[in-house]
C-alpha cells in the first residue's frame, strides 16, 4: 500500500502545458507593466514598422494598419483565449473548443446582425463617402451570415460529441 501511494507516475510529475501557458503568461504581463519593457517594445515597433502618423496627403501611413492588424488578432486572442482557457479547466480540450466556437460566432452573428439593422448614422468618415445605405450593410451581413453558419457548425459538432460521449 505504501508503494503505490508514494509512487508518482510519468504524467504526473512537473507542470502541465497549461499550467506553462498560465505561468509564461503571467510573466509576461508583470513584465509589460515595466516602463523600461513598454519603452523597448514601443521602440522596437518604431523601428519595424514606422511611427503611427498620416501622411502628408491624409492617407494613414503602413504603421497604422500594422498597429490595427496586431491590435485585432491581440483582442482576439485575449477575448477568445481566456474564454477557451477557462472552459478548458471545467469542460476538456474538445468540448471547450467547441463551446468557445460557438459562443463566439453566435456572438458574432449577434453583433452583425444589429449591426446590419442599425448601421451607423450621423457624419461618416471620409473613408465611406461614396457608400449609400445598403451598401454600408453589405459587409457587417455578410459577417452576420458567415458567422450563423459557423455557429450552427459548431452546434451540431457538440450535439454530435455528446451523443458520442454519451453511448
Amino acid at each position: 500500500m505504501k508503494r503505490t501511494i508514494g509512487r508518482i507516475h510519468s504524467e504526473e510529475r512537473g507542470l502541465s502545458g497549461l499550467e506553462w501557458i498560465g505561468i509564461i503568461t503571467a510573466v509576461l504581463i508583470i513584465a509589460v507593466l515595466l516602463p523600461q519593457v513598454r519603452t523597448a517594445i514601443d521602440t522596437l515597433y518604431e523601428n519595424l514598422v514606422g511611427k503611427n502618423n498620416v501622411g502628408p496627403d491624409g492617407t494613414p501611413q503602413p504603421g497604422v494598419l500594422v498597429r490595427g492588424i496586431i491590435v485585432g488578432v491581440g483582442s482576439l486572442a485575449v477575448f477568445a483565449g481566456s474564454v477557451w482557457l477557462i472552459n478548458y479547466t471545467n469542460l476538456g480540450r474538445k468540448l471547450a473548443f467547441l463551446v468557445t466556437g460557438a459562443a463566439f460566432f453566435g456572438f458574432l452573428a449577434i453583433v452583425g446582425l444589429l449591426y446590419t439593422l442599425y448601421a451607423p448614422r450621423g457624419l461618416r468618415p471620409t473613408l465611406v463617402e461614396g457608400l449609400n445605405a445598403f451598401q454600408l450593410r453589405i459587409l457587417p451581413g455578410a459577417l452576420m451570415l458567415g458567422s450563423l453558419i459557423l455557429f450552427v457548425m459548431f452546434v451540431a459538432a457538440m450535439s454530435r460529441y455528446e451523443a458520442e460521449q454519451a453511448e
